[in-house]
């Protein structure tokens, strides 16, 4: 039996989910893109190269800080979107610095939230989040379920992880993003930015951390980027049956996705 086009992608969505993970800079990418069996090939997109690993998922090196990983994922999500095949879950992931002592060095960190820690306003009275202001979103939230059984595959943190354009390098500071953020455990660059152009096309999103170095004073010695890359590509072999296997529309989890 022949099926029309349209319904052979649902049924294949439903059996095969598409996976978009977007990274950072491309070593993170590779480190991903290694978690499966054979060699990716390549797709240009405008100012990226996206791998479409052959077991996996697509992976792209999206750029670093939220608004160029913004608009790389975005262009991803569109050009699949319009060439028939969208993607069903869009995943950010790399290295991370982690808050001493609840998330060492080598530890993995599934976000339940992905907060831009420092989208808003500095007030006599102290920071002020971009919603207390008035506008836009603050915090996208992953599906619940999907963010149980990821950590519970790749035995994971779960927590709350920080979106900066500024990255840490002081201890005031840390301090600071703690106690506006208890349950943060880590910090990176491009999360809330991918989740934003996930939520633009209605698609959910998952982030995934390796941690290479705790929040405070910048001591590039305390580094240990190679080890957290390692973590990384180990996290998502462990991950891949939950991203086969997940799929948004059968899911029980139907939470909204952010807050405003």
């Amino acid at each position: 039996m022949v099926l029309p086009a349209e319904e052979g992608r649902r049924l294949l969505t439903r059996s095969a989910p598409r996976v978009l993970v977007a990274t950072a800079v491309p070593v993170e990418r590779d480190a991903v893109a290694q978690a499966y069996a054979g060699p990716p090939s390549e797709a240009s997109l405008p100012g990226a190269t996206l791998l479409r690993t052959p077991t996996g998922p697509d992976v792209l090196a999206a750029g670093v800080g939220p608004a160029l990983a913004a608009a790389s994922t975005a262009a991803a999500l569109t050009a699949a979107a319009l060439g028939g095949t969208p993607y069903d879950l869009v995943v950010s992931a790399g290295i991370a610095g982690g808050f001493p002592p609840d998330a060492p060095l080598g530890s993995l960190v599934v976000a339940d939230e992905i907060t831009a820690a420092d989208l808003g306003a500095e007030t006599a009275d102290g920071f002020l989040p971009v919603t207390e202001l008035g506008f836009g979103t603050v915090t996208h939230r992953p599906p619940a379920a999907l963010v149980r059984a990821a950590a519970a595959a790749a035995g994971a943190l779960t927590g709350t992880v920080l979106t900066v354009s500024t990255v840490t390098g002081t201890a005031a500071r840390a301090a600071g993003l703690r106690a506006r953020h208890p349950r943060a455990l880590a910090e990176a660059m491009e999360g809330f930015g991918v989740a934003e152009a996930a939520a633009a096309h209605g698609v959910p999103v998952l982030e995934v951390r390796a941690v290479s170095n705790p929040v405070g004073p910048r001591d590039r010695a305390a580094w240990r980027i190679g080890d957290a890359l390692t973590a990384l590509t180990e996290g998502f072999g462990k991950l891949a049956p939950v991203l086969e296997s997940w799929n948004r529309h059968d899911r029980n989890d139907r939470h909204d996705r952010h807050d405003q």
